[in-house]
């Protein structure tokens, strides 16, 4: 049986972000992916206009309990999520991923916490931030925010180094299982024109350094497919550096393969460099 992942997520029928950024990579890869979506809309909001539904927190709890039903939560080895439109899906999310693991104890629970970065600043509604760093952070087992958005979850100090990025990602572990990936990381030190993506235990670092692609505008759904690739890649048996390596140049591999002007990752076109990046970059040990 292959691994299973919930991946509770917003979906949009044309282009590639939250769900449908994920799912795909994740079959790719060979796991079996459970889909439930927060949101429905025509296309994801990079495009401007959209239509659609939001989903409240009982239509999802329906769905959780229709899963329940039919006996699937001990079967999930992991759960995924990403955008959160408000508190009570977060709660929603937060106590599934419990109930996952009080059936499968295995069961680990990847929260990227989408909701801001580097020129947008902070694009979700108020609270949204303050209740990851409340409640997502402490549930999860594994965070993937990017550089941004580490720095509000860890009180809004601007990171100054490599070494002070990891000194902050402990006190966050605080000699937990907790595992802290950190994407787009340019800190002075980083050498210009390359971003690092940091993955940090308790006891050990590791980075990945890529050269930054310039694309206008960057393509919608990065962090989604980013944090599946990492998430397949664990459940497939992969140490955390490789998984790392893999998934950090698998996304590369797909915004290199980007057109200028296009909103949205070739996922379908250049899907071969999910499963085997075409430019693998070296994973290094920094602790």
């Amino acid at each position: 049986m292959p691994p299973v992942v919930l991946s509770v997520q917003s979906h949009v029928a044309y282009g590639h972000a939250g769900n449908s950024a994920a799912v795909f990579p994740l079959q790719r890869l060979g796991i079996e992916a459970v889909p439930v979506h927060t949101v429905q809309f025509s296309n994801h909001t990079g495009y401007g206009a959209f239509r659609g539904q939001v989903f409240d927190a009982q239509h999802l709890q329906d769905i959780f309990v229709g899963l329940e039903e039919r006996g699937i939560l001990g079967r999930i080895d992991a759960v995924l999520s990403g955008y959160m439109g408000d508190a009570s899906i977060g709660d929603a999310i937060v106590a599934i991923a419990d109930r996952v693991r009080q059936r499968n104890p295995k069961a680990r629970y990847l929260c990227d916490p989408v909701f801001g970065d580097v020129g947008r600043g902070i694009f979700v509604r108020p609270g949204i931030p303050e209740y990851h760093r409340t409640h997502t952070l402490p549930a999860a087992d594994i965070i993937t925010p990017n550089q941004f958005e580490f720095e509000q979850l860890m009180g809004g100090a601007p990171l100054q180094s490599i070494a002070h990025t990891l000194e902050v990602a402990r006190s966050y572990i605080n000699g937990s299982a907790k595992t802290v990936i950190i994407t787009s990381v340019m800190t002075p030190d980083v050498p210009s024109g390359t971003l690092a993506t940091l993955a940090i235990t308790g006891e050990h670092a590791w980075t990945v350094y890529t050269p930054v692609i310039e694309r206008q505008p960057l393509p919608n759904g990065m962090g989604d497919t980013f944090s599946a690739i990492l998430l397949a890649r664990l459940l497939l048996g992969e140490s955390l550096p490789h998984a790392l390596a893999h998934a950090t140049s698998s996304l590369f591999a797909l915004v290199h393969a980007t057109c200028d002007g296009s909103r949205d990752l070739p996922l379908v076109a250049a899907q071969a460099e999910i499963v085997a990046p075409s430019r693998p970059f070296d994973v290094m040990v920094i602790d």
